[in-house]
């Protein structure tokens, strides 16, 4: 039998270790850190030894193939010992694809906007009756799903770190919305092969399939110019002029045209309630994906109006005497923000900081000076934010804590501005993560501002 181990207990991990149980693999789950009760549970209700707290090495290296969680760096010494015995190392993604079956699927990854894009193509396909399940980063688990719950399509989003681990994984519908520097620590601070680990998204795609991308982005547009062409290929843009015959969407003013073969959309961006140039492509990007699934373009344009900000990103929190609170907290690189500066119509207190990840902060020179009276800079190193913001926005603060960090921005914010949480830095030195820094943004302002 073979035997399958699961590095990771989390919603990656639960699931895939459920998968392989279901496909009568003798699977093996452990966890360094600590397993979540409900997680621990459902293990439990499938009879899946685990183990957490530390790595017991020798079962580990017994395995056949091992499925990691994302989460999980290769730099790991469980993942290094795994890849001196030439042991195969998978993701989830790679696991439950191949048992989905017949399902298709839809998989969105970029720097940026894949959250948003990935909720708006799964509203639009459950809007219009489609049996379909939301997976990777958000969602359920995509094995979960596929060992308990099978469905049609699948809309899936997916980092760079899940892609790295897909090998014969084939997307029916890739998109690819934009490349900008992330996560560099984690590949060995080389952009070249970051970019590598976002074009995976196209890996194995064949004549029959659509890969839909941001024409505007150079890194894509580059990295567009070396591919066979097998898939069809589906431009979205708003600053350049590249048509396709396979589909295309384009902005123009305020509205956008989507177009699949014969069949298009048009949207006035105008009534949406995602607002902003990052969410026009989003939409722009959703609507060639659902037109490629065959969705009506009344029921297309239906769901694009009556879909919600996201939360943790550009979500309003609030607003009172005047000041509009607005958690970005989702914003944790540069590119992020720099949508999040460029989306401001108030003057704006901005509060930024975090763990840094190698950020260059010169794109976001030109907004800062012309929309940010004041930067509030939160964590526990602002050195680098102080530094680099000093004389380009009139009043830089910083502040080691949540709370001090919004009192400042509350005192600083007048009647007509904008307190706008965008913190361009990952969350760890302070908080769990950004959704626990965006939910704390939220009740502080609540509490202390709305009341």
């Amino acid at each position: 039998m073979k035997k399958i181990v699961v590095l990771g207990g989390g919603i990656s991990g639960y699931g895939s270790a459920v998968l392989a149980r279901k496909q009568g693999f003798d699977v093996f789950l452990s966890d360094a850190g600590t397993i979540a009760e409900r997680y621990c549970r459902i293990l439990q209700e499938w009879d899946i030894p685990y183990e957490q707290g530390s790595h017991t090495m020798e079962r580990i290296l017994s395995a056949d193939e091992v499925i990691k969680s994302p989460g999980i760096p290769d730099k790991a010494p469980v993942v290094q010992a795994l890849r001196e015995r030439n042991i195969p190392i998978i993701s989830e993604m790679e696991f439950a694809f191949r048992y989905k079956g017949r399902s298709r699927t839809i998989c969105i990854t970029g720097s940026n906007g894949k959250t948003t894009t990935t909720s708006l193509i799964y509203k639009i396909l459950s809007d219009a009756g489609y049996d379909v399940g939301l997976g990777g980063n958000i969602g359920e688990s995509f094995a979960y799903q596929v060992a308990v719950e099978p469905h049609d399509w699948y809309v899936l989003e997916l980092s760079s770190f899940q892609l790295d681990g897909m090998f014969d994984f084939r997307a029916d519908i890739a998109l690819l919305m934009n490349i900008t520097p992330d996560h560099l620590d984690r590949y060995d601070y080389c952009f070249d092969n970051y970019v590598a680990s976002k074009m995976r998204i196209t890996r194995n795609q064949s004549s029959r399939s659509v890969f839909i991308y941001s024409a505007d982005d150079e890194v894509v547009a580059a990295q567009v110019e070396r591919l066979s062409s097998n898939q069809r290929l589906m431009p979205f843009m708003a600053k350049c002029s590249v048509a396709s015959g396979a589909g295309d969407a384009c902005l123009i003013g305020e509205e956008f045209t989507a177009r699949v073969a014969k069949r298009s959309l048009t949207i006035d961006t105008s009534k949406l309630k995602i607002q902003g140039l990052h969410n026009c492509y989003n939409a722009m990007a959703a609507s060639l994906a659902a037109l490629a699934a065959g969705v009506e373009r009344s029921s297309i344009e239906q769901s694009l109006y009556s879909f919600s900000p996201v939360e943790h990103r550009l979500e309003p929190a609030g607003e009172r005497d005047g000041v509009l609170w607005i958690n970005d907290s989702k914003a944790t690189n540069v590119d992020s923000v720099w949508y999040a500066l460029q989306s401001m119509k108030r003057p704006t207190v901005w509060i930024a900081g975090g763990t840094d990840k190698g950020n260059d902060y010169t794109p976001l020179k030109e907004f800062a000076r012309q929309k940010v009276k004041a930067l509030v800079c939160m964590g526990l190193d602002n050195a680098k934010l102080e530094r680099e913001f000093a004389g380009v926005v009139p009043v830089v603060e910083s502040y080691a804590s949540l709370d001090e960090a919004l009192a400042a921005a509350r005192r600083l914010a007048q009647s007509g501005d904008a307190v706008l949480l965008s913190p361009a830095c990952a969350s760890f030195d302070l908080f769990k993560n950004y959704e626990q820094r965006g939910r704390l943004f939220k009740q502080w302002v609540a509490e202390n501002v709305l009341k």
